[in-house]
């Protein structure tokens, strides 16, 4: 197997294993990326005058062959490969030739890569996004459903004030949209060009940096050919971070209802089919899901703090270290991509003890409208409160629905805002069918010969 940058001696076969160590199983991630990065950049080839239109279409060809072959699991890539990009020249040069030694003009492996990851980000995103979504609108669901059933708020875990389980669901939910801001953030970071910056330092051809970013769908070329190698791990990062703010707000939402489960609670009740049981204790059913998605909350954030360790005080340019980044990236995108599915899948199936919630409620949760009652009848704020706080045996329970509900501004138990919710889940929804439409447009229009 010809390594591109073969000189005329071989690499020590332990420092291979060493420096290519599992890099090349995460590129059988990238095979579909790099086919269609391939194909771009071949075609700007052949308008520059590179390669003529014979040889265009006959690379292309042998591209769609090899996406093909990796889709029937008959293209990999090994290890003395080291990477996509030798596994997919060689293969060119093998079956044509010195046309297929032409496909790397103009490029480095760096900038390749690059555009490798960008492209796999993309279509990524676009799925992480759809789920959040879909999340979404599970939660709005169950808060519709339970928008008035009454639930004691807590603040330092103890009874606060009267509060609901649809005020408790949305505020997963409204976190969840803020999430979804962050990552189209992030989505839009990643969705430059990085092709043609080449080692760093672009190249003397004339190449059409703009004309391969509008073939492969991406909304600008990044500019600055250092930068673009300096912005590898960096743009990583921030996707990795935008995810570990779902995954934070999906272990909150865990940990809440592992311990709002327990017997002692007792508010809700989880599904059996998603509960494991104990290898010696027959009565337990275990929140094992919910116990992991706090768990996998603090591996994405790890693997942000490792991209971050990786990436900090390198060198200006390419370095070797890059890398290692590539593996965080793909878990992280793994991780919560599953852990929103499921959770989308969990979610409906909880049981809401309406009974249980109702008779938690005792008189000191009132505490805090009794002082605003007070206050409305004209005792200063400060007294109220000191006549509330020493008198709290003389509060009387209510009835805790009629409470919520007469909270009536803007996000309280009465008002929560769920139609303008809804209406906003929607126009997020439309907005990322046109984009992802529009980015499978553009790959369908590249593999046409």
């Amino acid at each position: 197997m010809t390594k591109l940058w073969k000189k005329k001696y071989d690499l020590d076969k332990s420092v291979e294993d060493f420096t290519v160590g599992d890099d090349y199983l995460w590129d059988m991630k990238l095979v579909k990326a790099d086919i269609f990065g391939n194909i771009a950049h071949s075609t700007m080839l052949e308008k520059i005058g590179i390669l003529s239109q014979e040889e265009l279409i006959s690379i292309k060809k042998n591209l769609v062959e090899i996406f093909e072959l990796h889709q029937k699991g008959h293209f990999v890539v090994k290890k003395e490969d080291e990477d996509i990009h030798t596994a997919v020249e060689n293969f060119l040069t093998d079956k044509l030739g010195d046309v297929g030694k032409k496909i790397h003009t103009a490029r480095s492996r760096n900038d390749q890569i690059l555009l490798d990851i960008r492209l796999y980000s993309k279509e990524r995103l676009f799925e992480i996004m759809e789920n959040v979504l879909s999340l979404c609108k599970v939660l709005l669901e169950f808060s519709k459903e339970n928008e008035f059933v009454p639930m004691p708020g807590r603040t330092h875990t103890q009874r606060a004030m009267p509060s609901s389980v649809g005020l408790w669901v949305s505020s997963f939910l409204e976190g969840l949209l803020d999430d979804l801001y962050l990552l189209k953030s992030a989505f839009k970071l990643n969705d430059q060009s990085p092709l043609g910056s080449a080692a760093s330092y672009g190249v003397n051809l004339d190449i059409d940096r703009e004309y391969v970013a509008e073939l492969l769908g991406f909304e600008k070329v990044q500019n600055n050919v250092l930068y673009v190698n300096n912005s590898r791990g960096k743009i990583e990062s921030i996707i990795i971070f935008s995810l570990s703010q779902i995954m934070t707000d999906l272990s909150k939402f865990a940990s809440d209802l592992i311990l709002f489960s327990t017997p002692e609670f007792n508010y809700f009740t989880l599904p059996e089919e998603f509960c494991g049981g104990s290898s010696l204790m027959p009565q337990k059913r275990n929140p094992a899901l919910l116990e992991l998605t706090r768990a996998k909350a603090n591996v994405v954030n790890s693997l942000h703090f490792r991209v971050l360790g990786i990436i900090t005080s390198l060198y200006s340019g390419y370095n070797r270290d890059f890398q290692l980044t590539k593996g965080p990236l793909v878990e992280s995108l793994d991780i919560t991509e599953q852990t929103l599915y499921l959770l989308g899948y969990f979610i409906p199936k909880i049981k809401v003890n309406r009974e249980n919630l109702i008779n938690s409620f005792t008189p000191e949760v009132y505490a805090t409208d009794r002082v605003l009652e007070l206050v409305k009848e004209g005792v200063p704020f400060r007294d109220a409160y000191k006549e509330v706080g020493i008198n709290l045996e003389a509060l009387n329970n209510r009835d805790p629905v009629e409470n919520i509900k007469s909270k009536t501004h803007t996000g309280a138990t009465g008002n929560l805002g769920l139609e303008k919710i809804e209406t906003i889940i929607k126009e997020e929804e439309k907005e990322l069918l046109y984009k992802k439409e529009k980015f499978k447009d553009k790959m369908e229009q590249l593999v046409k010969i």
